[in-house]
């Protein structure tokens, strides 16, 4: 691993076109929940929603799909290789999408959701994975960042893009987006990418081994402590992603500006991604990733707060959300580059333990903060305060933990 053209070679592309697939791969994600979002409420009332928090439903069951599907993509992709993940997780993907496009209730359209969320499991773990496969420590965690900045352009046009289509079609035009983005994506890794996990190297899928690694993962104090910390913080993240179509065209009545403040937030994520891949390889994961949940859960705090004093307007809101987004951007990268670091030897189960474990749990957090939405924020930034401030004693007891585990090994060694 002398050079990014080294450790890219083996895939068949260089460092740019493969940081490029990789983000375009993760983004299948962000895109199948942020162009579908300018269209809940149009969806609730077309398909008889029973209250207004329940089209909301439709993001959290992408990401119970997604959860659930990590746990077999992961073990299968170190069995396999990561391209028969990556086709087999579109086609599903595909047969999702038509079943969300032909529905006429909001139940089938969960259902659809669901079966997408299944199909994504694969791109999202084979993307990780590619990037173990060829990258480890600081330079890992730089490309994650650099993965991470693209990826957000994806929901910085997505809501426009999904807005674009219904102003000349109904929202199952923007199915067929998802349609034409996935058969695409398809055909570049047919043609250009290079399976990037070598036979010598694949781990057969037997019950043991899958439990092995599994344990392997759970028990490790440091991947065991961030994957958790993902969890949180990310689910207090999905709180205000199920709520982000009625915070600003309900309770701030921006209408179809909506996806332009979304849009201008995402920007601000992916400024500040492009920004920690430059400070990364100085400062460390850890020392940015730490202090970056600290500036979230104060700034949550303070804005909390402020529902007692002042009535919260828009410009109040954006200033606040700018501040979130930033930290964002210094977080997911290094924190998923943290809980995957000891993790090398099994990074297909790895990816899908810390995957799962963490999709589950921010889409339970963020159901039930999204549900709690009552026209306040209060939901959203007191689930920040109380999600972040325990990330923040999980970081410090794993990294307090790491530093007794040297000092008894030098003790020993002596």
């Amino acid at each position: 691993m002398e050079n990014a053209h080294n450790d890219t070679s083996s895939s068949g592309m260089g460092s740019k076109e493969f940081t490029l697939l990789v983000a375009l791969l993760m983004s299948i994600t962000a895109i199948s929940i942020d162009a579908l979002l300018p269209a809940l409420g149009i969806i609730g009332n077309e398909l008889g929603a029973v209250t207004a928090n329940q089209p909301q439903l439709l993001i959290s069951m992408l990401f119970l799909g997604l959860a659930m599907g990590q746990l077999i993509c992961g073990p299968l992709s170190d069995a396999l290789g990561r391209r028969p993940i990556l086709f087999s997780g579109f086609a599903l993907y595909l047969v999702g999408t038509v079943v969300c496009y032909q529905a006429d209730s909001l139940e089938v359209l969960m259902l659809g959701r669901f079966i997408q969320g299944l199909g994504v499991a694969g791109p999202y773990i084979s993307a990780i994975s590619l990037v173990r496969d060829l990258y480890h420590g600081a330079q890992m965690a730089r490309i994650m960042s650099l993965v991470m900045m693209i990826f957000v352009l994806v929901p910085a046009i997505a809501p426009t893009l999904g807005q674009a289509i219904m102003f000349v079609d109904d929202w199952r035009g923007i199915f067929e987006l998802y349609l034409v983005y996935a058969v695409c994506l398809m055909v570049w890794i047919a043609f250009r990418l290079k399976e990037t996990l070598p036979k010598s190297n694949r781990i057969p899928f037997t019950r043991t081994g899958f439990y092995e690694g599994f344990k392997e993962v759970v028990t490790n104090r440091i991947t065991a402590s961030y994957t958790v910390c993902m969890g949180l913080f990310f689910g207090s993240f999905i709180g205000y992603l199920n709520s982000s179509q009625q915070i600003f065209q309900v309770q701030f009545e921006t209408g179809n500006l909506f996806a332009f403040y979304f849009g201008v937030l995402a920007l601000v994520l992916g400024f500040s991604s492009l920004i920690n891949s430059r400070i990364v390889e100085k400062h460390g994961a850890k020392y940015i990733a730490f202090r970056a949940i600290c500036v979230v859960v104060i700034a949550s705090i303070i804005f909390f707060s402020m529902h007692a004093f002042v009535t919260i307007s828009l410009w109040m809101f954006l200033v606040y959300a700018s501040v979130l987004f930033f930290c964002f951007g210094l977080l997911f990268g290094n924190v998923n580059s943290l809980a995957m670091e000891p993790m090398g030897h099994v990074a297909g189960i790895a990816s899908a333990v810390i995957g799962s474990v963490s999709s589950i749990m921010s889409m339970s957090i963020g159901t039930v903060i999204g549900q709690m939405y009552n026209n306040t924020l209060m939901p959203i930034s007191g689930g920040f305060v109380i999600m972040g401030s325990l990330a923040i004693c999980l970081m410090y007891w794993a990294e307090k933990g790491r530093v007794e585990e040297v000092i008894e090994e030098q003790s020993a060694a002596v």
